[in-house]
């Protein structure tokens, strides 16, 4: 059962996303908080799988406390809820660790659908995401040249060709049909490339690409 704690400074948005979590059986919400610091505290202390995180907050905003969260507790993965939509901000967010976002007026069955995917160890897999983080890249391209990380020799063959569609932002079912693998074996893939670069999803996987200079961005 996935346990959340919300984080937004508005308590009408908060009441609202605690009825619909609390509709589902299978979702705790374990806290409440105003603010990026309180949701920072709070994590220490509940120790939630999930943390539904608003971008703008006082005292500390969202970005932070992903941050924050990500270097602190691991184990306890945020979900951007923004009204921003696919924007600076998400960006951001992603680079500090965030496992994805949604659309605060998303329907109520995606936002605890959402909850799931990123309380079992999954990134919000939608491949626009992944593409806005590219295009992102490609307008901020990096100032110098990056020498490609050791972890990159440790791919197979087949990761790398794996991990190049990934960094297209092509998801599971892209990559098997360009590569001719079963979706098990994407999976598998994909989960061992994770592992040997050491990120955590497969967005992390494309900002670390394109930090480390493993792919150039094209033109924007």
């Amino acid at each position: 059962m996935p346990r959340v704690l919300i984080a937004d400074d508005q308590a009408l948005v908060r009441v609202g996303l605690r009825k619909i979590l609390e509709f589902e059986p299978d979702t705790e919400v374990v806290g409440e908080a105003g603010d990026g610091a309180d949701a920072v505290r709070l994590v220490g202390r509940l120790q939630p799988d999930v943390v539904l995180m608003d971008i703008r907050m006082p005292v500390l905003d969202g970005i932070e406390a992903t941050r924050r969260i990500a270097a602190a507790h691991p184990h306890s993965r945020v979900l951007i809820l923004t009204t921003f939509g696919l924007d600076g901000y998400v960006y951001e967010a992603l680079r500090a660790g965030a496992s994805g976002f949604m659309l605060k007026d998303a329907a109520p069955e995606e936002i605890a659908g959402a909850v799931r995917i990123v309380a079992s160890g999954e990134a919000l897999l939608a491949p626009a995401v992944t593409r806005a983080v590219i295009e992102e890249f490609a307008r901020h391209p990096p100032h110098a040249p990056h020498t490609p990380p050791a972890a990159l020799a440790e791919l197979t063959p087949r990761e790398r060709e794996v991990l190049d569609l990934l960094l297209q932002g092509l998801s599971n079912p892209e990559i098997c049909a360009r590569l001719f693998i079963s979706d098990a074996t994407a999976k598998t893939h994909v989960a061992r490339i994770l592992q040997k670069l050491g990120v955590r999803d497969r967005v992390q996987a494309v900002i670390y690409g394109y930090e480390n200079g493993i792919v150039v961005p094209g033109p924007p």
